[in-house]
Parts: structure tokens; C-alpha cells; sequence
């Protein structure tokens, strides 16, 4: 969370000349406020919603944002094997300016929960990257070329 996937990622489609998408964005489009589906219908409501978003999102190619926590399934960890991952990472000074008066469903306790969910997911996060960018601090501009550069590079799998 905060680390500028949606927006990196259309710069990045963008440049690279493929489809953008990204999936919470999708989620809200045809299901309202990822917020108010998390009050409603509760966590597993949504992440069933989002695995069938990603799903289809990652079959259609191009660059795919995906929320923080869709890794969260198998299904979608399996279908990521298939594809070239690039996390971004951000520090916890930059993450704070980036979150403030944020309305996500997952923070309530604001950058004590992202601290949490971080951890938590830390892992998958590492087991399933290709490519890693810390996004706190570097110009946007300089983040997307650096990726295209390395997605075109021949050390990084389809």
C-alpha cells in the first residue's frame, strides 16, 4: 500500500506500449467502494470478488496493478508464476506522507496497520518478484524507465 503501483503502472504500460490495468480500479467499476465492500460483505466477500478480477486481468497481458493483498490466494500466486512480477517497495517515512488521510479499509490503525500488513506479507511478496524498485524517494519519470529498462532486459523471464 502506498507505494505507487496505479501510477507507475500506467506510466509503465504507457512507455512499454501495452494495456494497463489495474484491478482495484476494476473492482470499484463494477462493484462500488472497496471500502464500503469490506463493511458490508467483509474481507472474504472481497478477496473472492478480487481473484476473479486478477484472474482475468492477468490473462489479458500487459501491465497489471494488483492490490496488496490479491497475493494473498493461491490461485493468484500460481497465476503469477507464469508472469514477470515487479514489487515496489516503500519506506515507512515515505509510505506515512503517502497514506495520510488515507481511507483504506486495512489501516485503521493508520502506519501502525501498514506496518502490520507489511510484515505480514513481506514474504510473498519476496518469493514472487522478479524485479524490486524502491519507490520512496527517486523521480516517477526515472522508476518507469529504470523498469522498462530492466523488463527488456534479458535477465528477467516473460
Amino acid at each position: 500500500m502506498g507505494a505507487g503501483k496505479s501510477s507507475i503502472g500506467r506510466k509503465l504500460a504507457k512507455r512499454l506500449g501495452v494495456p494497463f490495468v489495474d484491478t482495484d480500479q476494476r473492482i470499484v467499476a463494477a462493484h462500488g467502494p472497496i471500502a464500503e465492500l469490506f463493511a458490508e460483505r467483509g474481507e472474504p466477500a472481497f478477496r473472492a470478488i478480487e481473484r476473479s478480477v486478477v484472474a482475468d486481468a492477468l490473462a489479458g497481458g500487459g501491465v497489471v496493478a494488483l492490490g496488496g493483498g490479491a497475493v494473498l490466494d493461491p490461485g493468484t500466486r500460481d497465476d503469477l508464476a507464469s508472469c514477470t512480477v515487479v514489487l515496489l517497495t516503500v519506506d515507512e517515512a515515505a509510505v506515512a506522507a503517502r497514506l495520510e488521510n488515507s481511507r483504506r479499509p486495512l489501516l485503521v490503525d493508520g502506519l501502525a496497520s501498514w506496518r502490520r500488513i507489511a510484515d505480514e506479507r513481506a514474504a510473498l511478496y519476496a518469493d514472487l518478484a522478479d524485479v524490486v524498485v524502491d519507490t520512496s524517494r527517486r523521480p516517477m519519470a526515472h522508476l518507469v524507465e529504470e523498469l522498462a529498462e530492466r523488463l527488456a532486459s534479458e535477465e528477467v523471464g516473460s
